[in-house]
């Protein structure tokens, strides 16, 4: 039989007596650790098999987008809203639907999918569907509608964008100072950006902007100037 001198005897009933004290504590943690580390690997589980079944249903989307059936394209969307609103084919559905059923003639419709994506999407998706449903409410002269959307502070790349239609809400409801300074503001916006980017960008991307700024100037000048 083992002999332990009396060291060894007082350091195993030292840890005899800590573990009287803190083994259901320590038991507890490492029991909550493993159920913790089991849902983890659950819930990635089963987003990744959200993720699987929402692309599946987002490529029927595009085929009957494709095939302008607009039964089939809101039977999609509305699937993958309600089931799986929570992946990243969601608001890129909505948006897409929308445009489809804009270019159909339902406007309705598409504005309720465009006002999901502005309350669940994220980032440029929800800045792109913002300018999106201001320009409808802007068709439908629900100005302060448009406005508001348009008073969130969008990312970086949508600043122009913003100040350009904030112009043309402020144009339709005839206030032309405030208009002069949402163009001018575009402007300096467009102005800096191309600065920063100056020597990245492509021919395309400054032949475009250089339209965009002669748009924006176009919609200055038509304003006069302040009397």
């Amino acid at each position: 039989m083992a002999t332990y001198d009396l060291e060894e005897q007082e350091q195993i009933a030292e840890l005899k007596a800590w573990w009287k004290q803190y083994g259901n504590l320590v038991s507890g943690i490492i029991t909550a650790a493993a159920l913790a580390a089991l849902a983890w690997q659950g819930w990635n589980w089963y987003q990744r098999q959200q993720s699987a079944q929402a692309a599946v249903v987002f490529a029927g989307l595009q085929k009957a987008i494709a095939n302008n059936d607009s039964q089939r394209i809101k039977a999609a969307s509305g699937e993958l809203v309600d089931k799986y609103g929570g992946t990243a084919y969601a608001p890129l559905a909505a948006l897409k639907t929308a445009r489809a059923l804009i270019d159909a003639g339902d406007v309705k419709t598409a504005r309720v999918q465009l006002a999901w994506v502005v309350e669940h999407g994220k980032d440029e998706l929800r800045d792109l569907a913002r300018l999106r449903l201001a320009a409808l409410l802007l068709d439908e002269k629900a100005y302060d509608e448009a406005l508001k959307l348009l008073e969130a502070t969008p990312a970086a790349g949508f600043a122009v964008r913003f100040a350009d239609a904030r112009g043309d809400v402020l144009v339709a409801q005839g206030k032309a100072g405030e208009a002069r300074a949402a163009y001018r503001s575009a402007l300096s916006g467009l102005d800096a950006a191309d600065g920063s980017d100056k020597g990245r960008n492509s021919l395309q991307d400054s032949q475009a902007n250089a339209a965009y700024r002669e748009s924006l100037q176009l919609k200055l000048d038509g304003l006069g100037e302040p009397g």
